[in-house]
């Protein structure tokens, strides 16, 4: 479905209605879909559709999956959420995953920004430049 330019004006205002201190509330947007569906303006649906996406992309914005090849100690999880937390706001999911096959270092991924420091990384690097 094509959206339209008021469509997305639409969705991009209900979206920042949804907005308290810079994070998405979740009981906002259930309450403004209910009321958009109840009332049904001119393009809703289109608009509807496209405040999903939105709310789709803060998501995956918000959540952050940190790997790494050993289990994270309480001190470092603590150093990594108040490190991230400065750098991106507040409001972040933390998703903790070791994965041995990394060897050692972290990959960390916040929405499409991906920070990897691992030696399975750097291996590969280093095979790929022969």
């Amino acid at each position: 479905m094509k959206i339209g330019k008021q469509a997305r004006r639409d969705a991009k205002e209900l979206f920042l209605a949804c907005r308290r201190d810079g994070v998405l509330n979740e009981t906002r947007v259930r309450q403004t879909v209910t009321q958009v569906l109840a009332s049904k303006p001119r393009n809703y649906l289109a608009a509807l559709t496209h405040f999903q996406r939105l709310v789709e992309l803060d998501i995956q914005g918000r959540t952050v999956r940190i790997e790494n090849a050993v289990p994270t100690s309480e001190s470092q999880m603590a150093t990594l959420k108040a490190s991230l937390t400065q750098k991106y706001g507040a409001g972040l999911d933390f998703q903790f995953f070791v994965d041995p096959s990394l060897i050692g270092g972290l990959r960390i991924q916040i929405g499409s920004d991906v920070f990897d420091g691992t030696v399975k990384t750097r291996l590969a690097a280093l095979e790929n430049s022969f």
